[in-house]
């Protein structure tokens, strides 16, 4: 009887040990699953990282586009301008052979039927001439403007 009771011991205590073997084996693969979910979420963290800087660079390229886009406008806004400009200067240049005594001619040396002819031309060349140097003076302006947003697109994109 002895020798059948201390079987028994032995027996219950490979059963405390064996089930103290699946409860360990349980934890662990409670903590393999685990460590394969924190690896996924590592990995996707750091996916979601990337996305993001991939969005704010975009974000700022998409800003930059915009800038351009302005830049581009203006720039052939000033384009008209210029050649508005280079006309507006023959016509001033125009104008301004007529802006001598010879506009306002005198009664003596020029016939009197062509004085007011004459002098209604003078009066559209200086006309021309006044709206011209104020396009020249828009043109500047937009030069102007054109330079400043140049050095604003260039000191965001670098």
């Amino acid at each position: 009887m002895q020798h059948a009771a201390a079987h028994c011991i032995t027996l219950q205590h490979s059963a405390t040990l064996c089930n103290t073997l699946q409860h360990t084996a349980t934890h662990c693969n409670t903590l393999q699953h685990t460590a394969t979910h924190c690896n996924t979420l590592q990995h996707t963290t750091a996916l979601c990282n990337t996305l993001q800087h991939t969005a704010t660079h975009c974000n700022t390229l998409q800003h930059t586009a915009a800038l351009c886009n302005t830049l581009q406008h203006t720039a052939a806004h000033c384009n008209t301008l210029h050649h508005t400009a280079a006309h507006c200067n023959t016509l001033h240049h125009t104008a301004t052979q007529y802006n001598t005594p010879s506009c306002f001619p005198i009664a003596s040396s020029i016939s009197t039927s062509l004085s007011p002819h004459l002098i209604l031309r003078c009066n559209k060349m200086q006309h021309t001439a006044s709206h011209c140097h104020t396009l020249q003076h828009s043109a500047t302006h937009y030069n102007t403007l054109q330079r400043t947003a140049t050095f604003s697109l260039l000191s965001i994109a670098f």
